[in-house]
């Protein structure tokens, strides 16, 4: 249907003065557009991963123009897909300031905002020596894009080395159908490919190309860096990488239908406590897939279905276990989302037709077939929604029968504000409190050996009562759901065996204070 004359004439004008003051920046469209597809894998849990779905869909040609486009929004939480085409380089990339935006030159910074999708359409989109850094930040999409050459020595360097990196209390990203590569290792100067450190959860890689790098990536920067994990790799190809394909230290990894080719040094490399599910991928022409290298810290894995094609194995020794030959399961992980994994046999022909930027963003139906992504369903803009399937509200103080197992076990949690420590969420002192920094945050109880509970007890200290507001109690161990719900009180739910449970504030009024944090067998 053709427009109104003065309507196409006002679209026109408004196109020109936007391309005109963002340098490469043009506006396509103010009606919803997002990435094609749904996210996959741990990227649904935690609310899903929707991006910039629902907000405005911006043209941008330059690195300056994406960083233009993020401080135009009306706030750092405004939903905007940028549609990214051409090469994107260190002479097209400069810091933008505003007030939704925290950006810097050489990278293409998302830093401290929420709800964007950055997809490469048309021709094609090249970050060409420039890393995509995402910190603070939570529900990102990066589809269909290459990024090349990213270095942290010699010149130009981006983003400590790393094609996509992500720390500092990331949440829900989707990374798919992206090519990411380097042309050698550290002594050439570049470091890992996707890289996850300092709280970063609920992250998926889906159908992408990672190649040519001494260094696939990691989970943690550090054996002391476990607070990571819920990551799902899955229908990627992982062609000659020295190693870190990946490397998990603690936490959560899914691997499943992945074609590994020339691993040269290891592989998947699970340490420092981590779990993984390794399920129907092929291992081709590749040394120590699978087990702890390079540590006496041992991680442990659950193995299935997979196939090995000509792949050799170093002796077991102090700091270095190898699955094989046999790859026997050292423990059994849980997954909490639906999926369809294809037969491993399958794989190498599936993601030759699918992984990559250019792909037609393909995907795999499950039945070794390849075919176009399915449509997303409407969905929540913001990555921590409101409880769907709320419990109700704790309204009883009174505890449940039996000793408070929070008292002497070890106690974390996402941030402290000035004058409270985590250590008073399990002191039996309803006159100290933790808080979290900001209004929202997360506390857990953990024990060194798995417990039963059945029952928490949320206690707000004096002059706070009432400011808690939504909630979730999760197992952090599998990344579930166990209640939600709204208000301090008494939490019961079906008796689970973790090691770690966490209580998030989702909502609040005011500053929230736990005074103790009870936690019950039942």
């Amino acid at each position: 249907m053709r427009q109104p004359v003065t309507r196409r004439l006002q679209a026109a004008l408004a196109t020109l003065a936007l391309a005109a003051a963002g340098g490469g920046i043009v506006l396509t469209a103010p009606e919803a557009s997002a990435a094609a597809g749904s996210a996959t894998g741990y990227a649904t849990q935690n609310g899903g991963t929707t991006g910039g779905a629902g907000g405005q869909t911006v043209r941008a040609t330059t690195g300056t123009a994406i960083h233009t486009a993020l401080c135009g929004r009306a706030s750092a939480a405004t939903p905007i897909v940028i549609e990214v085409e051409g090469t994107i380089n260190h002479g097209n990339t400069s810091k933008v300031s505003g007030g939704s935006c925290n950006t810097a030159d050489g990278v293409i910074e998302l830093k401290q905002i929420s709800n964007v999708t950055i997809v490469g359409v048309g021709g094609g989109a090249v970050f060409d020596q420039i890393g995509i850094h995402i910190r603070e930040s939570s529900n990102i999409i990066v589809q269909n894009v290459t990024v090349k050459n990213v270095k942290k020595s010699g010149s130009p360097t981006s983003n400590g080395g790393d094609a996509i990196g992500m720390e500092s209390g990331v949440r829900n990203v989707w990374v798919d159908h992206t090519t990411l590569e380097a042309s050698g290792g550290e002594s050439e100067g570049y470091d890992g490919l996707f890289d996850m450190k300092a709280d970063t959860r609920y992250v998926t890689l889906s159908y992408s190309i990672l190649r040519n790098s001494g260094r696939g990536g990691l989970v943690g920067s550090s054996e002391s860096d476990v607070s990571n994990g819920f990551v799902t790799y899955h229908h990627n190809l992982y062609e000659n990488i020295d190693s870190r394909a990946p490397l998990l230290r603690g936490g959560v990894g899914h691997m499943f239908n992945n074609h590994y080719v020339r691993l040269n040094s290891s592989g998947i490399n699970s340490r420092a406590g981590a779990r993984a599910k390794v399920e129907n991928n092929y291992f081709e022409d590749s040394k120590d897939v699978l087990g702890t290298f390079y540590t006496d810290a041992a991680g442990y894995w659950q193995a299935d279905g997979n196939t090995l094609d000509n792949v050799t194995w170093s002796s077991p020794g102090k700091d270095n276990n190898p699955a094989g030959p046999d790859m026997k399961s050292t423990t059994t992980v849980s997954i909490p989302y639906a999926y369809s994994p294809d037969a491993a046999d399958c794989v190498p022909d599936v993601v030759s037709r699918t992984a990559g930027a250019g792909k037609g963003l393909k995907v795999s139906d499950g039945n070794c077939t390849a075919q176009p992504p399915t449509e997303p369903t409407p969905g929540p803009t913001d990555p921590t929604p409101g409880p769907t399937d709320p419990t109700p509200g704790p309204t009883d103080p009174t505890p449940p029968g039996g000793a408070n197992l929070s008292i002497g076990a070890g106690s974390d949690g996402s941030s402290k504000a000035s004058g409270t420590s985590f250590g008073h969420l399990r002191d039996g002192d309803l006159n100290t409190y933790w808080s979290p920094a900001g209004s929202t945050g997360h506390a857990s109880i953990k024990w060194d050996s798995a417990t039963a509970v059945s029952s928490v007890v949320i206690r707000e200290a004096a002059g706070s009562a009432g400011s808690i507001g939504a909630w979730r109690l999760l197992d952090a161990d599998a990344g579930t759901v166990l209640a939600s719900g709204d208000g301090a009180g008494t939490i019961s739910f079906p008796r689970t065996t973790l090691r770690k449970i966490t209580f998030e504030i989702v909502s609040s009024t005011g500053s929230p204070r736990i005074a103790e944090y009870e936690t019950y067998a039942g």
